[in-house]
């Protein structure tokens, strides 16, 4: 038994549409049953704002994947899907990264893609993906938005994790969207 309570957190969800992806993360950090922090910031722009990174899970952990996914894209001139493959490469065989509890989306004008520590590099077969404890419920938003709506990229992102920020306990309202045009 885990001595330390259970650290939950964050919804991402990215979204594309028109050309746009939108990617948009809640800002809840809860430990055991309190809500410890509101407002974290969990999606980043990189690689000269033309790649968005958000992440789930460990926060020292999501970090580390973030700071070597950032060093994967530089080390590849922005090619998003080989430095995602190239990590997952790391993540799976490396001693210290098999050992991190986290999840991310990146994604460009181009491509969403999902990392996770399983080695997976999935791009999504529908125009939204989402992660996190809040995620199936953010997606599932998304997904009728897309079908039934007008809205851009970035206002279904806001409005989905919404819906999941009103459903999921470890999800709140505080929500940070990014997008690319």
């Amino acid at each position: 038994m885990n001595r330390y309570p259970e650290i939950r957190s964050t919804t991402i969800l990215a979204v594309k549409k028109n050309g746009k992806i939108a990617m948009a993360g809640d800002g809840q950090v809860t430990l055991g049953n309190t809500v410890i922090k509101s407002n974290a910031r969990k999606i980043r722009k990189i690689y000269n704002n033309t790649i968005l990174a958000g992440f789930a899970g460990a926060t020292a952990d999501a970090f580390t994947l973030l700071e070597r996914f950032e060093e994967k894209v530089k080390e590849f001139s922005g090619d998003i899907l080989r430095a995602s493959v190239e990590l997952a490469k790391d993540w799976r065989t490396d001693k210290m990264l098999r050992k991190l509890e986290a999840m991310m989306i990146v994604a460009n004008v181009e491509k969403i893609l999902l990392l996770s520590g399983t080695g997976d590099v999935i791009e999504p077969s529908d125009n939204a993906i989402a992660i996190g404890s809040g995620g199936p419920y953010a997606y599932a938003a998304a997904m009728a938005y897309l079908e039934c709506s007008e809205y851009s990229a970035g206002e279904i992102a806001r409005k989905s994790l919404a819906i999941a920020g009103g459903i999921c306990i470890y999800t709140n309202r505080e929500i940070l969207v990014e997008e690319l045009p």
